[in-house]
């Protein structure tokens, strides 16, 4: 089974899960992208990583993971998201040390973020873009997470509500009305909503 190299599109707040965030990645060569639901420490390791002017004061854990790698000679080659099971991602982080490879399970968000460290590839497999990835359009776009200023806090806190109750739908929609209501979440970029639609529509797969 062939690989597909992904590359991350960009981490936006999660509108219906408090302290969530959805990172976004997309495939190199296709319109395809991968919503998944990360934790507010890793979406903020990965933004970092990917921001090389941000240095934190102390390492953070994947700096401190490099940092142990890189004193004991082992090398990051890539990762790999292998499977999806009921919206879980999980994902190998394929290391070498001395010419020999070893392959290590982690969270696919830990995985991230030690892949933008070691500047290693990450890749999935065609049957988890089929299940799991949506459509983007071409000229849509967002980037990394950024401050918050109080009238956007109040914004996000409604959509959240707005999204809440609409996820509260899922089980009475039908499979066409969940189609168009992913359309929709991906029209209004809404990534962490779409992944929580896509997850309903492959359980009735």
């Amino acid at each position: 089974m062939s690989l597909i190299k992904l590359t991350i599109k960009g981490i936006s707040y999660s509108q219906t899960q408090s302290g969530a965030y959805a990172l976004v990645l997309s495939e190199m060569d296709g319109a395809r992208t991968l919503p998944i639901i990360i934790g507010a420490f890793e979406a903020q390791s990965i933004a970092i990583a990917l921001e090389k002017e941000i240095r934190p004061p102390r390492p953070l854990t994947h700096d401190l993971f490099k940092t142990f790698s890189d004193r004991f000679s082992i090398q990051v080659k890539q990762i790999i998201i292998h499977k999806l099971v009921d919206g879980v991602f999980f994902s190998s982080l394929i290391c070498e040390k001395d010419g020999v490879e070893q392959i290590i399970d982690t969270r696919t968000s830990d995985a991230i973020a030690i892949a933008v460290r070691f500047e290693a590839p990450i890749y999935t497999y065609e049957n988890i873009l089929d299940k799991a990835g949506v459509n983007l359009k071409k000229d849509e776009d967002f980037g990394l997470i950024e401050g918050l200023d109080s009238d956007e806090d109040e914004d996000e806190f409604e959509l959240e509500e707005n999204s809440t109750k609409r996820e509260s739908s899922f089980s009475a929609a039908s499979l066409k009305e969940l189609h168009h209501q992913l359309d929709k979440a991906v029209e209004d970029e809404n990534y962490e909503l779409a992944a929580k639609i896509r997850d309903e529509i492959s359980k009735r797969s």
